[in-house]
């Protein structure tokens, strides 16, 4: 048998070692790659939990601003306008002089019948004044124009009766009863509190919708024609179990829904669910019956499979 020398020995001694090395590196090489792929494998995610809120079904419809009643202001006699003291938009109260009319009789002689008998008071002229107060919407003349007896000067939309129609479907006509009062909202983002005054009795033949008329407390001019949203609400309910509405997933056609709940910190499930009323920003679960203590998914939730590895993060 032949022995290795000394410097043999040494050299196959050393080429062991690091190849027992390089094996042990590449173990935990391995090893730190599982768990990296592990943790790029789960999905960040936020959890809620079940609160219990009282929720509200509602609807959103138009309302617009008008003038159910317009006083139609008219000439009295055949003649000329010798002076306007309004303007379009001007605001006029009632027994306001409006306009002051001359016969084209008194016109065409003057003042000649009066100087040749001081006794005869002919003067020719007629007053017209406001018979409601509100704002001047249309100006048909001004002074020096010739008009007729009953030709409309002007058109006076009266203030009391400045109003908002709300255009009701008739199939919703019930849930006036729960909203007698209501809340408008502007264009611009303001509020105003209405309350429901009578109903027209009429609907629209095309959209079959009838007009609700609501009285306002506004405290400054609104104008006419302004398109407002009010809010009713078709059922309501209290203290019901919920969750936000980005919690809740659902099948492409809508007849399927689900929320993914962790049953640890790093898997979640999924658990098909019956939903209620919705708002704009919660949804009510009818089933199952979720404990206090639950950890439901609320972002990150999108395309989670059954069982899926998350993390949970603030």
């Amino acid at each position: 048998m032949k022995f290795l020398n000394h410097n043999a020995f040494f050299k196959l001694s050393l080429a062991l070692c690091i190849a027992v090395c390089l094996q042990a590196c590449k173990g935990k090489a391995d090893d730190a790659a599982d768990e990296d792929a592990a943790v790029k494998s789960q999905t960040p995610v936020t959890v809620t939990t079940i609160g219990d809120t009282s929720l509200a079904n509602y609807i959103d419809v138009n309302a617009t601003s008008t003038y159910l009643q317009k006083n139609y202001v008219k000439a009295n006699i055949n003649g000329y306008i010798e002076k306007s003291n309004v303007q379009p938009g001007q605001y006029v109260t009632k027994g306001q002089l409006l306009f002051v009319l001359k016969t084209k009789e008194a016109q065409s002689i003057g003042n000649h019948i009066s100087i040749l008998d001081t006794t005869f008071k002919f003067t020719g002229i007629n007053k017209i004044k406001a018979s409601a107060s509100g704002y001047i919407t249309q100006l048909s003349h001004q002074s020096g124009d010739y008009v007729q007896d009953g030709e409309q000067l002007a058109i006076i939309n009266e203030g009391s009766s400045f109003v908002f129609l709300l255009q009701l479907p008739y199939e919703l006509r019930s849930t006036l009863a729960n909203n007698k009062s209501l809340t408008l909202t502007l264009p611009d983002g303001e509020k105003l509190n209405a309350q429901v005054s009578s109903l027209m009795p009429a609907v629209d033949t095309a959209s079959q919708a009838q007009s609700v008329v609501l009285r306002v407390n506004n405290n400054h001019p609104i104008p006419e024609n302004l398109i407002a949203r009010a809010r009713l609400i078709k059922s309501e309910k209290n203290n019901t179990v919920s969750l936000p509405k980005a919690a809740v997933l659902a099948n492409e056609t809508q007849t399927e829904f689900w929320v993914m709940k962790l049953i640890n910190d790093t898997t979640a499930i999924k658990v098909p669910i019956t939903k209620g009323i919705e708002t704009s920003d919660r949804t009510e679960i009818l089933s199952p019956k979720f404990q206090p203590k639950d950890k439901i998914v609320v972002t990150g939730n999108y395309g989670l499979a059954d069982t899926a590895k998350v993390k949970i993060v603030k």
